[in-house]
């Protein structure tokens, strides 16, 4: 089961962050080995990749998805990548809503085939080739920065400016999957979501040889179905405070509020807890997208899942990133 990150994470380095300072050494010095000993997969078709640089939710799969139907608005045949976390196929599989599970394919999953065609494979490389033999002209890939078996052509890191890099450190000293300049030097553009008090942009701006796009996270239209009513809100994601900010910011009467870890599987326990809770308030549930997916089925139509809309400060930015590695010749 996830386990929920620390808050020393978040915090300047302290007694804790600097004792385990060793742990992050060899955790980067296995990053960088495993780098330098891959062979990354020649694909036929450019491959996008949406990453970031700490463990944990930064926004990926928006972006993911936000860029997959921009594509697939300009006429090119997309499919979504990913590794399939919290599933128990290995894959490669193409997902199908209607067959699979969150269970069997993990939530993100679920939600990328509401987009387009979606595959999970733990191997990646092997993931995109099962999709370009599908027909894929342009992969997406929501997460995957660090693995070496893929090579993507371009490579966007997604940062929540709120938290940005944390306290710099790299896993178990900090929030880091790896170095913060050894990531960016490898990225071709990034997304700030948000406000900026950590500021990451200007880390960003130094360290990043392309651009830096901003853009930031508004309640989707559904949450006006909520005026006038009291909700038990509940989420199993990495950031379970950012969705319960986000129905404050709203202005919805929130009565309860249950975090669970990421990517939680649900048991009859907890859903007994928050049934009590809605009668106790005289309230309805409301919970993500990725959590309403992750719900037994019978309870899912009690349940009203409420998402977040990605809006760009500049959106003719963002399409000239994607028009200058789309469609082109492949980089190398």
């Amino acid at each position: 089961m996830p386990v929920k990150e620390p808050r020393f994470w978040y915090r300047p380095p302290g007694l804790i962050a600097r004792a385990l300072a060793p742990l992050g050494a060899l955790y980067t010095l296995g990053g960088e080995l495993r780098r330098r000993r891959a062979h990354p997969a020649e694909l036929t078709v450019p491959l996008i990749c949406i990453g970031n640089l700490v463990a944990g939710g930064s926004g990926k799969t928006p972006i993911a998805l936000d860029i997959a139907s921009r594509l697939q608005a300009a006429g090119h045949a997309v499919a979504l990548l990913s590794r399939g976390h919290g599933g128990k196929l290995t894959g490669p599989v193409r997902v199908d809503p209607a067959v699979h599970t969150a269970v069997e394919v993990g939530d993100e999953p679920l939600l990328h085939a509401r987009m387009a065609p979606a595959w999970i494979a733990r191997d990646r490389a092997a993931g995109a080739q099962a999709a370009i033999a599908a027909g894929a002209r342009v992969i997406v890939m929501d997460d995957g920065f660090q693995n070496p078996h893929v090579r993507p052509d371009l490579a966007i890191v997604a940062v929540d400016g709120r938290r940005g890099f944390g306290n710099g450190r790299v896993i178990p000293a900090g929030p880091l999957r790896e170095p913060i300049d050894a990531g960016l030097k490898r990225a071709d553009a990034a997304v700030l979501i948000g406000a900026d008090p950590t500021e990451a942009a200007a880390r960003l701006r130094r360290s990043i040889h392309g651009p830096v796009l901003r853009a930031e996270f508004i309640a989707e239209a559904a949450i006006a179905d909520l005026a006038g009513r009291r909700v038990v809100a509940f989420a199993g994601i990495a950031q379970p405070d950012a969705f319960f900010a986000l129905l404050a910011e709203a202005g919805v009467d929130v009565a309860a509020k249950r975090a669970f870890p990421d990517h939680h599987l649900f048991t009859v326990d907890n859903l007994a807890e928050l049934r009590n809770l809605t009668v106790q308030y005289d309230a309805i549930l409301v919970t993500t997208h990725k959590d309403h997916v992750r719900l037994p089925a019978p309870l899912q139509p009690h349940v009203l899942p409420i998402g977040r809309k990605l809006v760009w400060a500049d959106v003719a930015a963002l399409e000239q990133v994607l028009a200058d590695y789309v469609g082109q010749p492949r980089r190398r």
